[in-house]
């Protein structure tokens, strides 16, 4: 009689066991897990496994001797159930491209893919349609519209540049603020410093990216730390999603930021420069704006606030910014800040 049970992200028996299995069916394991179940049988080994990060389902495997027998099922069932008693009722799952019919037909549909690697898909039918829809009430039906994408760390005059720059060279400008909460300067923060320092250009639309662009969901990498090939692997899908969103706006340029210190900003840059064009959107790749000879980033905004230097802080972001980090509004982020061991994103 098979059986479920929880995997120990501490036991390391029990995790080659996983691996082995994954292995077996072409899948490493994702290192960004916070939830891995196995299915034992009589024997107690291992023949079916699946995973949870955040509010998504991944790394599924069945034992070659075992499939046709449902066992996938009851481990969707099982995550699922974890999922609910966490609050998350809206999911989301990565497959192999070969495997998308079949979680098809347990009401999961399909929001983008990477050909011949991976295929991104929720638990609701009309998800990603709503947004899209929503989004159109800001298409503009005439003019060059273009699209920034920005998570602002907080909000710099590295990001004011770059939206002013932008701004310039277009008659809409949709930009959009990552609305996940996996910052130290939280997403309401955030986009309110995004608002404050952009409300002089009066062509900038601003949105949220929701669960669909730069999410732990679809790009995890940006959050947590992950090598190359699956940060280049995430980096496309959500690229994929971008431009279903770019052709409901008409959006056909997309300018980014030069970045010479963070390794998954500069391979998410590589890819865009190679994907976008293949869509027909320009990616205009911008020098940052620098200070004595030195670029603004916001990692080195948050290392000013982590060591309590605000004359060096004031220098690197508009007064906007400046007056939220020195109003009482700021203190729990600040402190979140400064018992950060590394507030610098790699």
């Amino acid at each position: 009689m098979s059986f479920i049970s929880s995997v120990d992200l501490r036991d390391r028996r029990a995790l080659e066991q996983v691996d082995a299995l994954l292995r077996q069916e072409g899948i490493r394991r994702d290192q960004n897990l916070d939830y891995i179940c196995g299915m034992y049988d009589e024997d107690y080994e291992l023949i079916a496994t699946g995973s949870c990060f955040g509010n998504t389902l991944r790394c599924f495997a069945v034992d070659h001797r075992h499939q046709g027998e449902g066992l996938l099922n009851e481990i969707i069932s099982h995550l699922m159930s974890v999922q609910a008693s966490r609050g998350n009722l809206h999911l989301f799952l990565y497959t192999k491209p070969d495997a998308a019919r079949f979680f098809g037909d347990l009401g999961f549909h399909e929001i983008g893919r990477v050909p011949d690697r991976l295929v991104f898909m929720e638990n609701r039918r009309d998800g990603f349609s709503r947004y899209l829809s929503h989004l159109t009430q800001d298409k503009k039906e005439s003019g060059i519209s273009a699209a920034v994408v920005m998570n602002a760390n907080p909000f710099t005059l590295g990001h004011q540049y770059l939206v002013e720059t932008a701004a310039r060279a277009c008659d809409t400008l949709h930009l959009f603020v990552v609305s996940e909460d996996a910052s130290l300067v939280p997403a309401a923060v955030r986009k309110q410093l995004v608002a404050s320092g952009t409300a002089h250009l009066p062509n900038v639309c601003l949105h949220d990216c929701g669960p669909y662009m730069i999410s732990s969901a679809t790009f995890p990498s940006y959050f947590l730390r992950d090598d190359a090939t699956v940060i280049e692997s995430q980096a496309r899908l959500d690229l994929s999603i971008f431009t279903r969103i770019a052709g409901v706006l008409g959006i056909t340029v997309r300018y980014v930021g030069e970045e010479p210190t963070s390794q998954v900003t500069g391979i998410y840059n590589r890819v865009m420069a190679e994907c976008l064009p293949e869509a027909g959107i320009a990616c205009r790749i911008i020098p940052r704006k620098t200070i004595d000879g030195k670029i603004i980033s916001a990692s080195t905004v948050r290392q000013a606030l982590k060591d309590g230097d605000m004359a060096a802080f004031a220098r690197l972001v508009p007064a906007s910014t400046r007056a939220f980090f020195e109003s009482p509004q700021a203190e729990p982020v600040l402190a979140a800040i400064r018992k950060q061991e590394n507030v610098v994103h790699y």
